[in-house]
């Protein structure tokens, strides 16, 4: 089964948000919701989508912005978090380091462990601890059609900010070699911020990872 991949550009940060949907039991899922999610809600609503989980790669608030728009047009979707990211959501994704301060969100229902499988449909995406950018930062691999949502550990030709709080360089480029660079090469990153990428190119072109 092919799953549909839906890109967002969203917010104030240009957050990607990516609506992933299977057609034949007309479930999605939204990952990493960001301010102006909004626009992901009506897509599904005229597509006829039952959105059934939320997943977060890492729960800084431009991450997780979108969050309360979704849920309440679908409470049933079930919100995935790395446990090690949960102080981190708690406190508002760390909104008061910017100036504002997000109110709390629903507790998760999920709590994401490495290597652990999530079904969309009949399809499964394997969920990669990737710490680093955050404490309990995640990608998620979907295996079948060889693409990674990587939020913010690798971009096109870059790599996440490690300055804030939780953040450790030393983890993130392990993390990005270990994890993404061991890949086949034509995996396609969708990363959260700016244009997708593969393995290869990456492997290649990112001067942030060297050996």
């Amino acid at each position: 089964m092919i799953l549909e991949i839906i890109p967002f550009e969203l917010g104030p940060l240009s957050n990607n948000t990516y609506l992933v949907a299977d057609s034949e039991s007309h479930t999605a899922i939204i990952i990493d919701p960001a301010f102006g999610s909004s626009a992901v809600v009506k897509t599904c609503l005229e597509k006829q989508l039952t959105i059934q989980g939320i997943w977060i790669t890492h729960a800084h608030f431009d991450h997780i912005g979108g969050v309360e728009a979704v849920r309440k047009h679908f409470p049933q979707a079930q919100i995935a978090l790395h446990p090690l990211d949960q102080s981190l959501w708690q406190d508002g994704g760390g909104s008061q380091l910017f100036g504002f301060h997000m109110k709390p969100l629903p507790a998760p229902e999920i709590l994401l462990s490495h290597k652990q499988n999530l079904p969309l449909g009949t399809t499964f995406f394997e969920v990669l601890h990737t710490p680093g950018h955050s404490p309990g930062h995640v990608c998620f691999v979907l295996h079948s059609q060889k693409v990674v949502f990587t939020g913010d550990l690798i971009f096109y030709r870059g790599v996440g900010r490690t300055d804030l709080p939780g953040g450790d360089p030393k983890q993130l480029y392990q993390s990005i070699r270990e994890h993404i660079y061991t890949l086949p090469s034509d995996y396609h990153l969708f990363s959260g911020h700016g244009p997708s990428t593969t393995v290869q190119e990456e492997r290649i072109e990112n001067l942030y990872i060297s050996d």
